[in-house]
């Protein structure tokens, strides 16, 4: 990033619950911005026509309410666990009709499963938030936030707020692996498309910049060789698919890099 860039604050971590850090007791928990895919989703995709839903069970079987809530998993998420530590309730979707008014100091959550870093990664599931629309949307919301709370107040809890950026997963296994000789893997070879990507990674960073965040959580991705979907597809004995592994192997140190250069 450029020298500008300088100041951001990156914390590129594979756990993040240590890094959420609420404030001074007598003060009002910080706001909380969540950007991605559906590993931080908490019920945007609910509100699209789309294939990647988590609408019915077994998502949220282990949730409070025992219902599907539109989080990708059986319970709480990332940011639910996150927003805990901050000491303040979760941050309502972007586009839950009840994110208005006092709600909007808690934060937002833009994340939309099946996204990437690329805009053609997830096509298959056609009507989602990619990253230059949950970037959009952020400064929409700053927009009504300034309405609501004044010029001032919302400058400083932008500034001041957490941002937690999960990204990448879908860029391998909803891109690059898709389908056998997909688009990207004839245009890159494996360790020059994770640059590619990475590269691309620093651009939303930079935006993110430059529409006030300041203190950012950037997460790697898990082993995707090893997740349920790419056992089934690529594994015969259960063995976790080890390209899917080296990807990852060569993905989370260049996003480790890309914090410690900003």
């Amino acid at each position: 990033m450029g020298a500008a860039l300088v100041p951001l604050l990156v914390s590129v971590v594979l756990m993040v619950v240590a890094a959420a850090r609420a404030p001074a007791a007598s003060a009002a928990p910080r706001a909380f911005f969540v950007f991605g895919d559906s590993l931080v989703d908490n019920g945007n995709n609910n509100y699209l026509l789309t294939t990647a839903r988590a609408d019915a069970p077994p998502y949220g079987i282990d949730f409070p309410s025992h219902r599907a809530t539109g989080r990708f998993s059986n319970g709480l998420n990332i940011p639910d666990i996150i927003s805990e530590h901050l000491g303040a309730e979760p941050a309502l979707p972007y586009l839950s009709p009840e994110l208005r008014g006092a709600k909007l100091l808690v934060g937002a959550n833009f994340a939309s499963a099946g996204v990437g870093i690329l805009n053609d990664t997830g096509v298959q599931f056609v009507n989602i938030i990619r990253m230059g629309d949950q970037l959009r949307y952020f400064g929409e919301y700053q927009r009504k936030l300034r309405a609501f709370a004044g010029e001032e107040q919302a400058a400083r809890l932008v500034s001041g707020a957490l941002v937690l950026v999960t990204l990448g997963g879908n860029d391998f296994v909803n891109n690059y692996y898709l389908v056998p000789m997909s688009m990207r893997s004839r245009q890159y070879a494996l360790p020059d498309y994770v640059r590619f990507i990475v590269s691309e990674y620093r651009k939303i960073l930079a935006r993110l910049y430059e529409l006030g965040a300041r203190r950012v959580i950037v997460t790697g991705t898990g082993p995707l060789g090893c997740v349920p979907a790419e056992l089934a597809q690529h594994s015969s004995n259960g063995e976790c698919a080890a390209e899917l592994n080296r990807a990852v192997d060569l993905f989370n140190p260049q996003v480790v890099d890309m914090g410690s250069r900003t």
